[in-house]
């Protein structure tokens, strides 16, 4: 693991230093397990007496709390993303062994650049291509006509079905399946049909997909995850969805059909988001939300109720089949009373 002093790591991720350059760190850690050879972060000055208590060599933290620790500092107007770059040169990506293991299948008419690392037992099909930079790790599936760009990587037992499109510098986490049928049925009278999903799944640039996650294919169009987009584990996207870009989505939430989420969103853990409708830019789902119909105002939406006791619960929903007759007395009073100023 490589070492730095906090000169150097200035260098890379810029800042105001306070304290001695010379500081050496060999690794991250958390304010409450760090010791004198980590780095740690602070957020805002909510953790102002975890970080004061903390035996970390040095800290990032934001410009407001410059002269208000002892350690030494290196001041940055976004602590956590210049943690996320510190620990990426702490930990770098594992060096990448082009070339293509002897028990990997690879169709003669599929290309794999030179500069490609193809691990045991995967499978890469007939015309698909794999662009330089890429690692696709032991047991994967890629089927037909798949292409893959630049730096993407593929943790061990993906699968990406035919015609799918990947960008570059897309990492995709174990398990996870991607150009999958849509849901796509029609009833017949007495069976329900299979309609041929024929569209394709298409992924933009730097986009991070988590373990067994299940993006499907489009029945017709197209179903398009936008640059920069992270979805989280265990997430299901529809056919003919389209997810814009550097929207993030949290793990356990499911997408319907044809729904359109726009750019820069937040969808919280374990929401439903219901198929046909609009997302736009900028929204905020609170986690284990219901979204029924289009959102078109950024903001925060939330469709939860709080925990309670259990038999509170019950007396609550007891109340709420009675919601329908209390509507229409109360309309009738109201009109009641609204008849009789008129004969005032």
């Amino acid at each position: 693991m490589p070492c730095y002093t906090l000169s150097q790591l200035q260098a890379h991720l810029g800042g105001e230093l306070h304290g001695p350059g010379d500081t050496p760190l060999g690794d991250v850690a958390s304010l409450n397990r760090a010791s004198r050879d980590h780095l740690s972060f602070v957020v805002s000055d909510k953790h102002l007496k975890a970080a004061a208590e903390s035996h970390a060599g040095a800290l990032i933290v934001p410009p407001q709390l410059i002269g208000k620790l002892s350690h030494p500092v290196l001041a940055v107007a976004n602590p956590h993303a210049a943690f996320a770059r510190a620990t990426e040169l702490f930990h770098p990506e594992p060096v990448l062994k082009p070339g293509i293991h002897p028990g990997a299948v690879v169709d003669p008419t599929a290309h794999v650049d030179e500069g490609a690392e193809i691990g045991a037992n995967a499978v890469i099909g007939a015309g698909s291509r794999i662009g330089p930079g890429c690692r696709v790790g032991p047991g994967c599936v890629i089927d037909e006509n798949v292409t893959l760009g630049q730096r993407c990587r593929l943790y061990p037992n993906v699968t990406l079905y035919s015609d799918c499109q990947i960008g570059d510098r897309v990492i995709l986490h174990a398990g996870c399946v991607i150009g999958s049928d849509g849901f796509g049925l029609a009833w017949a009278g007495t069976q329900w049909l299979k309609v041929p999903q024929v569209g394709r799944v298409i992924i933009g640039d730097d986009v991070e997909i988590g373990a067994n996650t299940t993006i499907d294919r489009g029945a017709l169009d197209d179903t398009v995850i936008g640059n920069g987009a992270k979805i989280d584990n265990l997430v299901q996207i529809a056919h003919n969805c389209t997810v814009g870009e550097h929207t993030a989505i949290a793990g356990c939430a499911g997408i319907a059909g044809s729904t359109r989420i726009g750019s820069r969103c937040l969808i919280g853990g374990a929401a439903m988001i219901l198929g046909h409708i609009e997302i736009g830019d900028g929204v905020t789902v609170s986690g284990a939300s219901f979204i029924g119909k289009s959102i078109k105002t950024p903001g925060v939406y939330t469709s939860t109720q709080p925990q309670m006791p259990h038999d509170e619960w019950l007396k609550n929903a007891a109340q709420l089949r009675h919601l329908s007759d209390m509507r229409d007395r109360l309309r009738a009073l109201e009109k009641k009373m609204s008849d009789k100023d008129k004969d005032k």
